[in-house]
């Protein structure tokens, strides 16, 4: 494998969209990679369709010490299913890396451009990655979602440049060296983590101050909660919101937004990177899975939707552009994830919902958490009722007979960080 020892890996919660890519992307190197996951899904079938063993089921036997090494998700905590594995490891003498601690070392020595923000990250990445590719540059590329472009969440690269996704739960942001830092935007989110904006700031801050001063920083310095991450910063800051309005598959105003930071990233990264290339590439980017992703229709004729919306803000906007879309009735299925998220958001999730006719609360995504009793989807579903909308608690078997009353003209979608698009998949007319 480039850049360390390792020759056998084991990945515990190998079905993580992370995860998966960087799965692909160590066995393309040359390592030998198992992996497991509590149930199979679209990235476990991709993992296999490679040549990646996937354990469904997550259990100590898995882990044998033909490994040198073990990479584990964050949801992999004390308590989840998978920790018999990491505690196999541990008896067994192998060391174990978080999948950015293990994404870091593969990333030493290359020309890392990093995409982070709160909103927009997965599309703003694919984004660019097709630019790049398409400017004939190759880079590696790692996404948080399937990429219809790639169809998939990887990309093999010959050169050294190497575009990824990047996250800030749990400074994971920090165990990147990017020469290009793209921030997207910023709001409070990972509660469990950051207990405050000043706190997830300060990583960002962090994050701005490491990027050499041959890089860049790429976002929109005029956003003040962005401009106090600025302050010290030694490379150049770029403003993506003087790009111009590309013309794009995609609808919204916020993927107008991620255009324009992928095209200045891209500008920067590469001078292959022309005006002319930009504007093809991103005219004809198709998307991400589960970023508003069109699904089919229900046996009554209603267009069916998925988005990974999870955040209140993007649920709001998603909502928005859907009503604008959508001539009938709009009905939302949302998958609450994580008790913190729901617990110190409240407010903001019980007037996200505005744009909905109905709405369907799905129990809460646990994830790495703990029900604490202080939140509860039948709690949330009540607060979006106080405030005039017809919102109901409801499991997901629930759900999809719920949506059955949609009719021709009406839309329905299924919303959430968890496994809610599943119903999107089974409401499907085959």
């Amino acid at each position: 494998m480039k850049n360390n020892t390792f020759t056998n890996i084991h990945f515990v919660g190998i079905g993580g969209i992370g995860m998966s890519a960087l799965a692909q992307l160590l066995a393309h190197d040359g390592v030998i990679v198992t992996g497991s996951d509590r149930s199979a899904g679209p990235t476990t079938e991709l993992l296999e369709s490679k040549g990646i063993h996937v354990h469904i089921g997550q259990r100590a036997e898995n882990v044998t010490d033909a490994a040198d090494a073990v990479v584990y998700s964050d949801a992999v905590v004390e308590g989840s299913e998978g920790y018999p594995e990491r505690l196999r490891a541990r008896e067994l003498g192998i060391p174990e890396f978080s999948y950015f601690q293990m994404l870091g070392k593969v990333s030493e020595g290359k020309r890392t451009v990093a995409v982070a923000g709160t909103h927009g990250k997965t599309t703003t990445t694919g984004m660019l990655a097709k630019i790049l590719i398409d400017a004939g540059t190759s880079p590696t590329v790692i996404v948080g979602s399937i990429t219809k472009d790639f169809g998939s969440n990887y990309v093999a690269g010959d050169s050294d440049l190497f575009v990824v996704e990047a996250c800030e739960y749990r400074d994971h942001l920090l165990e990147l060296s990017p020469e290009v830092l793209v921030i997207t935007n910023l709001e409070w989110d990972h509660t469990d983590w950051f207990p405050s904006i000043e706190a997830m700031q300060e990583t960002f801050h962090k994050a701005a101050r490491a990027v050499p001063q041959h890089g860049a920083i790429i976002t929109n310095p005029n956003d003040p909660i962005i401009a106090a991450v600025l302050s010290d910063a030694l490379a150049p800051i770029i403003d993506y919101t003087i790009e111009p309005s590309y013309d794009l598959k995609l609808t919204g105003h916020f993927n107008v937004q991620n255009a324009r930071a992928a095209a200045a990233a891209a500008r920067f990264a590469s001078p292959k990177a022309t005006a002319d290339v930009i504007e093809t590439s991103l005219a004809a980017f198709s998307g991400t899975w589960r970023r508003f992703e069109y699904k089919g229709k229900t046996a009554n004729g209603a267009l069916i939707y998925d988005d990974y919306a999870h955040h209140p803000t993007a649920v709001r906007e998603t909502i928005k552009m859907l009503r604008m879309q959508t001539r009938g009735k709009v009905y939302v299925a949302f998958h609450p994830h994580l008790f913190s998220r729901t617990r110190d958001l409240f407010n903001d999730f019980a007037v996200a919902f505005e744009n909905a006719d109905k709405v369907f609360i799905a129990p809460i995504y646990a994830a790495r958490e703990v029900d604490d009793g202080s939140v509860s989807s039948e709690k949330l579903a009540a607060a979006i009722r106080a405030r005039g909308v017809d919102a109901t608690a409801l499991d997901f078997a629930a759900i999809e007979k719920a949506f059955a009353e949609a009719s021709p003209g009406d839309a329905v979608m299924t919303m959430g960080a968890g496994d809610i698009y599943k119903v999107a998949e089974a409401i499907v007319k085959k």
